[in-house]
């Protein structure tokens, strides 16, 4: 908890993340609702367009549509949201407060619950005699399901809930599906990616914001016919095929690497190939180091009810001990768009190759914020002398920070006039207050990767110095190779 403790100091001081309404804390409910600040947020926008530059580019015929987070009741009774969309909840019967069952027994326990039932789970709580996280006391109701859709009542007559707002992004791509394949020239595969909010009623928001209730999805429906499932639609089956993936299969008790043409046999090609591409960019995008990495299978017990197979994409959180979900792949079948067009009674039927085609849907789904989170956790790092995060430099929210050595003799002047030319073409942040130390310590502290000190010898022959927050190493840069040297450090 102590690590947790200490990214949420930083992230508070510096201006990653704050808790929304926070001058209300105490007054009103804001768990699970949190302000991206101005460091943050810059994080964030470059980590979804890491996601789309790397995602959308992997077929040709793949796109980003932007819907509604309101939606009409009978889309949720159509998907299921409705009936299946529960979390399993307990009463303290002491002093009232609820809270998540398996979520509570793990981290008691330290055991996986995933799968059991409510029966299961109230027999573990009072067999081991968990007690009240807020009261202490041993009380503890049984295990009850609890839906997490939050509902919405459209119009000034509405006496009953008649719409709700969406808990993931994937039903604006289905809803929107037979009209793109029309205005896509009638393709398949294709593919519809939304990065949006989705809004989740938790039980027990916790973990900063590892789980919220308003967050960011980014998702990709990927729509096919049945038969293309080992196809290689990728072109790329040949050049991975005996490449491996980190997986830590449902009926394994630890993950290990798996060629993919072996493991072809139990799961289709081109499911294969987007597992492959997923870890390329938490490897090599994002720089997770190897072994805090793996896709986790779910049991049929664990899957969401509309997957037919479920990997979940799980990093390990020092400060949160343990591997934890940040992205998933799914195979979804024809389950959505058969359930559309049963409650709707509108064909969501296709012509292609002169014939009708319901399609199926493979889905990539990432969390926006648990994967800011996952960045913050794995690349925190404590030094003797410093706090830092080594993010990845396409990730910093600055890339380069300006200070003139002293705030005189010109030095200020002509630091000012680098930072106005660079800023043109990076991230830069100018400071010339306190001294050169503790500028270099706060930019460390946010993951700055470059800072450039104009001194007098800058005055002299047009150097200066580059520090790199990495190794804290130093080296002259002439002041007209500057952009040249950042462009070979940030782009090549």
């Amino acid at each position: 908890m102590e690590r947790i403790k200490e990214i949420e100091a930083i992230a508070l001081r510096r201006g990653f993340f704050m808790p929304s309404a926070e001058i209300y804390k105490g007054k009103a409910d804001i768990a699970g609702l949190y302000t991206y600040a101005h460091l943050g947020k810059a994080m964030k926008l470059k980590f979804e367009n890491l996601w789309r530059n790397f995602f959308l580019k992997l077929y040709d015929n793949f796109y980003e549509i932007e819907g509604t987070c309101i939606l009409p009741k009978q889309v949720f009774e159509a998907s299921g949201h409705l009936k299946n969309f529960n979390d399993p909840l307990v009463q303290c019967l002491s002093c009232g407060f609820r809270f998540r069952a398996d979520t509570f027994i793990e981290d008691e326990l330290a055991i996986n619950v995933s799968g059991l039932s409510n029966e299961e789970m109230t027999k573990i709580i009072k067999k081991n005699k968990l007690k009240c996280p807020k009261c202490n006391s041993i009380k503890l109701g049984d295990v009850n399901f609890f839906n997490m859709m939050f509902p919405i009542f459209l119009g000034p007559l509405s006496k009953e809930a008649n719409a709700y707002l969406t808990p993931e992004t994937a039903q604006q791509a289905y809803l929107a599906f037979k009209r793109e394949y029309e205005a896509l020239r009638k393709k398949l595969p294709f593919g519809l990616a939304v990065i949006g909010k989705v809004f989740r009623n938790e039980i027990s928001p916790r973990q900063i914001f590892f789980r919220l209730r308003e967050f960011t999805q980014a998702e990709l429906q990927v729509f096919i016919a049945r038969d293309m499932l080992n196809e290689d639609l990728l072109g790329i089956w040949e050049d991975i095929k005996d490449k491996q993936v980190i997986l830590k299969l449902a009926k394994e008790e630890k993950e290990k690497s798996y060629k993919l043409s072996e493991i072809s046999k139990h799961y289709p090609k081109l499911y294969l190939s987007f597992m492959y591409k997923i870890q390329e960019f938490y490897l090599e995008k994002l720089k997770i180091p190897k072994e805090k990495f793996r896709f986790r299978e779910l049991s049929e017990e664990e899957r969401a009810f509309y997957n037919k197979i479920h990997f979940d994409v799980e990093i390990f959180l020092e400060s949160l001990n343990g591997f934890k979900e940040i992205a998933g792949l799914h195979y979804r079948s024809d389950y959505d768009l058969s359930n559309h067009e049963n409650f709707s009674k509108e064909s969501m039927h296709v012509l292609w190759n002169n014939k009708k085609v319901l399609p199926h849907v493979i889905e990539l789904s990432f969390g926006v914020d648990r994967n800011i989170f996952a960045l913050l956790d794995v690349f925190f790092r404590k030094e003797r002398e410093r706090n830092l995060f080594s993010f990845p430099y396409s990730l910093s929210p600055i890339q380069i920070a300006i200070f003139p050595l002293v705030n005189k003799d010109g030095l200020n002047q002509k630091a000012k006039e680098i930072y106005k030319n660079l800023k043109h073409y990076f991230d830069c942040f100018y400071d010339e207050n306190d001294s050169i130390g503790r500028r270099y310590r706060r930019q460390d502290e946010i993951g700055t990767p470059f800072c450039i000190t104009i001194d007098h010898q800058t005055l002299t022959d047009n150097t200066v110095t580059v520090r790199y927050r990495d190794t804290m190493e130093q080296e002259r840069v002439n002041v007209n190779n500057l952009i040249d040297f950042f462009c070979k450090k940030f782009y090549c």
